[in-house]
């Protein structure tokens, strides 16, 4: 309840007003932090899915923990998760708006990236 009043008045603090609604996955303590921090008249959804960044953008490593049943401890988690984005990020295609690479023009990149990322591995 705490962490989540914490992060609720550091929202706030940062948007500097209250939004209209608050979509989060449903945990508890949430009804109670929004009405407490945010005030009553604050929508607020519930929804695994519906509108939640985070849950997007943890898709990538849940998919590679799942099998392994989770981590056994924090400890096993943040060498994994640190090391998963900064690959994850290394092998992303940037692109501008407007522009438009080819399968082929991607796939080139992807090579040239796997051949550094190789060699990186390789020579340390």
């Amino acid at each position: 309840m705490d962490a989540a009043k914490r992060f609720f008045k550091q929202a706030l603090e940062t948007a500097g007003s209250a939004p209209e609604r608050v979509t989060t996955d449903g945990h508890g303590s949430y009804p109670r932090a929004i009405r407490e921090t945010l005030g009553s008249d604050v929508l607020h959804r519930t929804s695994h899915y519906l509108n939640n960044i985070l849950e997007q953008d943890h898709r990538g490593i849940k998919q590679r923990y799942y099998p392994m049943r989770s981590f056994g401890s924090f400890a096993s988690a943040s060498p994994f998760c640190r090391a998963f984005d900064e690959v994850r990020q290394f092998f992303r295609f940037r692109t501008t708006i407007g522009q438009s690479l080819s399968l082929a023009q991607q796939r080139d990149l992807f090579r040239q990236r796997l051949d550094t990322f190789h060699a990186l591995v390789l020579g340390a």
